[in-house]
Order: structure tokens, then sequence, then C-alpha cells
């Protein structure tokens, strides 16, 4: 078969990751730029694991749930940006019920609804990338770089932020600048940036804090290298931001306590979304005792500790995040010790979760099969799974539900409008009578 081949298709359904499922004499084809319902023509772009990869290059007939779309949608992961927003919704909660039927073997109920966000402006946290003196977002599958503002996904005042910096771009790439982390506070009045270059480079210090001040709106300014990202070298003002506890979740103890965060830390990324996000977790919380596995810099141990309801502990391996969860914890000492070790090794050293909830906030790749293996022994009466990644998720809960555990609720939140990207939080609790070991 031709890799330049246009085939005719009836879109059917939406496939994790974006793309839609149609068929072609038989054969599975993952066609991007569709909708399901529409007929379109699509060009062939691959074949992998007896799968056919198109492209819509031409709507036959079209879904009354598609808009016009002036942006490329490969730029910023935008492949959603053709469907109206109330579609989007519902297709990711499509996405989210078929994941956990065919990986999961979960049966839900009926579509678990989206939390909507605004569709612009959501981002406090973006990966900026450095090439052929240019900076900004890749393209999908390429290494091209495009201009964050087309996609709408930044405060107006933080692409103005952007465009000077690509005014300066050539400064950035004499230095070796591969990548730029930027992250603001939910207001977006404070910015730090974290320049990782490529090797260590002492003399680029000067001329990057010279670009910092071309840059309005920086307030802290860091570099490292993509050989030792550990290595964290502060440059200008705080390389961190902070917003009250409060702010995340309303509390009696932890309205005027600060959560700082360094721009290459984890943290989530929508502003609009992520006190929504905290209040669901924590009151998902059962009981006296919590142990938050992957816990970054404590957006959920030190907002449920502020509580002042019981004993936290969160374990954290990431030497940045770990220092932001330890300052964090600071004025909540008294009911959350900060552990700084890799999740399997805490685990291993554990005897008991009999009377704990665990919360689980692993990166992509899900959980680890040592992880996965050891949690259920412990027995926590409750796990609250968050996750950006419903495929390495619906995994995990298949495998901790052969382990005596049942999936209670599950939560979607649209972390990234316009993107096929979803966040889920999923309740498990422990079976009655369970004797798994």
């Amino acid at each position: 078969m031709s890799g330049a081949e246009v085939i005719s298709l009836l879109v059917e359904r939406p496939a994790v990751g974006g793309r839609m499922i149609a068929r072609y004499k038989g054969q599975v084809v993952l066609v991007g730029g569709a909708i399901p319902g529409e007929r379109v023509n699509a060009v062939i772009e691959g074949i992998r694991r007896n799968l056919l990869f198109a492209r819509t290059v031409d709507i036959l007939e079209s879904s009354p749930d598609r808009r016009s779309c002036v942006v490329r949608p490969s730029c910023g992961g935008r492949s959603f940006a053709h469907i109206s927003y109330r579609r989007q919704l519902h297709l990711k909660s499509e996405i989210v019920q078929d994941a956990f039927r065919r990986i999961g073997r979960i049966a839900l109920s009926g579509l678990p609804p989206a939390v909507p966000s605004l569709e612009t402006g959501y981002r406090m946290r973006a990966r900026l990338h450095v090439n052929d003196a240019k900076i900004g977002f890749l393209d999908e599958h390429s290494h091209n770089v495009c201009d964050v503002a087309e996609t709408g996904q930044l405060l107006p005042k933080t692409e103005s932020l952007i465009r000077a910096m690509g005014a300066a771009s050539g400064m950035l790439a004499e230095v070796g600048a591969r990548t730029v982390e930027l992250t603001e506070d939910l207001a977006g009045d404070n910015c730090a940036l974290h320049v990782v270059t490529k090797g260590r480079n002492d003399k680029a210090d000067e001329k990057l804090r010279e670009l910092a001040t071309f840059i309005p709106g920086v307030t802290g300014l860091s570099v490292g290298s993509d050989v030792d990202s550990v290595a964290l070298r502060r440059l200008l003002g705080k390389p961190y931001v902070g917003d009250s506890v409060g702010a995340f979740l309303s509390t009696i103890k932890g309205g005027n306590m600060t959560l700082r965060r360094h721009a290459s830390a984890f943290f989530q990324a929508n502003r609009y979304l992520v006190p929504e996000l905290v209040k669901v977790v924590a009151a998902l919380v059962d009981g006296e005792e919590l142990v938050d596995l992957y816990a970054g810099v404590g957006l959920f141990s030190v907002c449920i500790a502020s509580m002042g309801t019981g004993s936290v502990i969160a374990v954290e391996r990431d030497p940045i995040s770990g220092k932001d969860l330890v300052a964090n914890g600071a004025p909540f000492a008294s009911n959350l010790r900060a552990v700084r070790l890799p999740v399997e090794t805490y685990l291993r050293r554990c005897k008991s979760f009999a009377h704990t909830t665990v919360i689980v906030d692993p990166p992509r790749t899900g959980l680890s099969r040592e992880c996965v293996a050891r949690l259920p022994r412990l027995r926590p009466k409750r796990i609250i799974y968050v996750s950006c990644d419903v495929a390495t998720q619906a995994r995990d809960l298949r495998a901790l539900g052969a382990s005596g555990y049942r999936v209670c609720e599950v939560r979607v939140f649209d972390m990234f409008p316009n993107t096929p990207h979803i966040e889920t939080v999923v309740s498990l609790e422990r079976l009655s009578g369970d004797k798994s070991q």
C-alpha cells in the first residue's frame, strides 16, 4: 500500500491518544483531524502494529460539531481544536469509558462527566523549545518550533514575555539553551524561568542574566544542564513562584501559608481547575492517616495537612520537587512528614497501610511493576489514583482489581482543552473480606 494513498472513511469513535477510529477494507484506521460521524478523505501516513495511521485531507460529510480552526492543530498539540468544546468533553468521557473497559476490564455504569475549563489562558506551566533562533512549542511529531500565541493556551502577558524572549532567541541559542521551563502563580503576576543548556557552561550565566533584564515580567531565573539537571543555579530573583495554600483548598490553618514550586518542578498546569482537583481529592480522603506517593511539591499532601485532621506522609524522589515539598510542609511539621525516597524504596520499608488512605499521582508511565505489586500487600483501605494517562491508569487499575480493590468513583478533568490529554481521579476501596497478600 502506498504511503500517499488517499482513502475514504466513515469515522466511528474516539481512540486513546486523540485520533479517531475508522475502518478500511476491514482494517482499523486511526485518523487525525476528524470527528465521529463524519465521512472524510484521508491520506495514509504509515502502518504500525497492523494499524493504519491517516490524516484527514477533505471533509465529505461534516459534523455539526466541527468548527473553523485558524491555527495548525499540530501547534502545541491542539489536535482537538477543530471540535466544538462541548463535543470535546463528551469525547474525552467516551475515551475514559472505553479505556477502562478494554484495558482495565472495568465496566463503568455511564459516561463520567468531564469538568470543563476555560479554553484560553489556562496554562501556568509550559516547556518552551529553542531551535533555529526561535522559541516556542513544538509541532506534533516534529522539531519545528511554532508560535505559542497561536494556541491561546497562555495569558496575553505571558505571550508578550515569550515574544520578548523570541527577540533575543539568538542569545539563547548562543549559550546552548535547549529548553526553557516556565511557571507562573495562579494570577500570572509572577513568572520564574529555568533554562536547560547543552552541557555545563558557566560563561553563559552572565549572558542569561543580561537576557532576563530585557524580558518584562520575569521574577526569577535559574539554569541547569541536560547533563546534570539537579544542579540548579539561581541567576536572578526567586527561581520559584508560590500561592497561598488557601488558594488551592479553603482550610482552617493553611490560608496564609505558601505552596511554592520551582520552574523545573512538576506541577499541575491548569490554573482554573487545580483548586477543584484538590477539593475533589481531599474529599475522597477517608480516615486520619494519609500517604501521598509521588507527592511532587506537596499539592495534595500539604493542602490536606493544613486541615489538621490527621497525619500525612508525603513521598517524593525528585531532588527539586522534594526540596519544595520540605519547604512547603515545614509549617505543618506536627502532622506532615516528607520522605525523599523513591516510592518503591519507601514501600519496601512499610509493614501495613490497613488504616491508611493512599494517594498515587505517578508520571504518564503509570505505576511501576514493583509498586503495583507491593501496594495492595500493604492493604490500604482506600487508594486515590490521579493520572494524566488513562491507558496506563486503566492497566494499573486492572492489576489493583485483581489484588482485591474495586473502583468506586471516577472523575474526569479537562486540564488541557483542545488537546486529547485527560486527567482522571479514581477512588478504589479494598473489598471487605479480601484475603489477598
